[in-house]
C-alpha cells in the first residue's frame, strides 16, 4: 500500500510560511530596553566659579548704587569680562532674578546651619541675624520693587524655604523659654532689612561698622522675659508679603 504523499507546496514553502506549533519551553521575546538618556553636561568648574564671582560683585554694586548699576562695574568687580557676564545673565532683569535667588538661597542655609550648630536657641538666633546681614539681605527690598516677578516659581520655591528656615529658628527659641513670644519671624526680618541697609546717600563702608552693633541691641530687645509690652501684633512673612508686593 503506497503511503500518502506530502503535496510539494507544503515540502518548498519557507520555514516562516508554516505554522509551528508553539514551544513551550523556549523563553518569550524580551523588549528591548529603551536606549539611555543622553547625559546632561555638568558646567566646567569655572563657569561656575565664574557665575558666583558675579552673583557677589552684583550683590554688593547693588547694594551700593541700586538696581539701575553698571553691568560694566559688576563685571569689574567679579574680574570677568562683560561677554562673560552677558553670557550669564542676558539682561539686568535675569541678574536681578538670580541674586535675589542667590541671597534667599545663602540666608535659607544659614538659618539652617546656626539651629544646627549652635549650643542654645538663642545663640543660633543670634549667630543667624549677623549672618544673614553680611548676605546683604537688606539689599533685596529694593530689588523686588518695579517689575521684580515676585510670583516666579523659583522665587516662591526660595520664598518658602526661607521662610520655613527662620520660622523653625524663632519657634526653638519661643519653646525654650530663651526669645520673648510676642514677635513674630516679620518682625525680625522688617528689623533685619532696616538695620543692614545702607541709607541713601551714606558710603556703605561708612555704615557697615554700625550694622552689627545695632543688630545686637535689637537681639538683646528679643531676650525673655520681655521687659516692656510691644505695641500691635506680631507679624509673619506672609503679613510682609502681602503689604509690601
Amino acid at each position: 500500500m503506497k503511503r500518502p504523499t506530502t503535496p510539494a507546496a507544503v515540502l518548498s514553502a519557507p520555514a516562516a510560511a508554516v505554522d509551528l506549533p508553539a514551544d513551550a519551553s523556549a523563553e518569550p521575546a524580551r523588549p528591548r530596553a529603551a536606549a539611555a538618556p543622553a547625559p546632561v553636561p555638568r558646567p566646567r568648574a569655572d563657569a561656575v566659579r565664574n557665575r558666583e564671582r558675579i552673583l557677589v560683585a552684583a550683590r554688593e554694586v547693588l547694594v551700593e548704587q541700586g538696581s539701575g548699576a553698571p553691568f560694566d562695574e559688576i563685571a569689574r568687580r567679579a574680574g570677568v569680562g562683560n561677554a562673560t557676564l552677558y553670557r550669564h545673565f542676558p539682561d539686568r532683569a535675569a541678574l536681578v532674578h538670580h541674586v535675589v535667588l542667590f541671597v534667599m538661597d545663602r540666608v535659607t542655609v544659614q538659618a539652617e546651619d546656626s539651629l544646627a550648630e549652635e549650643s542654645d536657641a538663642f545663640a543660633a538666633l543670634c549667630r543667624f541675624t549677623h549672618a544673614a546681614a553680611d548676605e546683604r539681605i537688606g539689599a533685596l527690598c529694593p530689588m523686588l520693587a518695579g517689575d521684580f516677578d515676585g510670583e516666579h516659581p523659583e522665587l516662591i520655591a526660595a520664598r518658602e524655604a526661607l521662610a520655613a528656615a527662620v520660622e523653625t529658628l524663632v519657634a526653638a527659641g519661643q519653646e525654650t523659654g530663651l526669645v520673648r513670644t510676642d514677635i513674630g519671624v516679620g518682625d525680625l526680618m522688617v528689623a533685619l532689612s532696616q538695620l543692614s541697609r545702607p541709607l541713601p546717600g551714606i558710603s556703605c563702608l561708612a555704615v557697615d561698622g554700625f550694622v552689627h552693633r545695632h543688630l545686637q541691641l535689637f537681639l538683646d530687645g528679643l531676650r525673655a522675659p520681655a521687659r516692656s509690652e510691644l505695641p500691635g501684633e506680631a507679624a509673619t512673612l506672609e503679613d510682609l508679603r502681602q503689604k509690601t508686593m
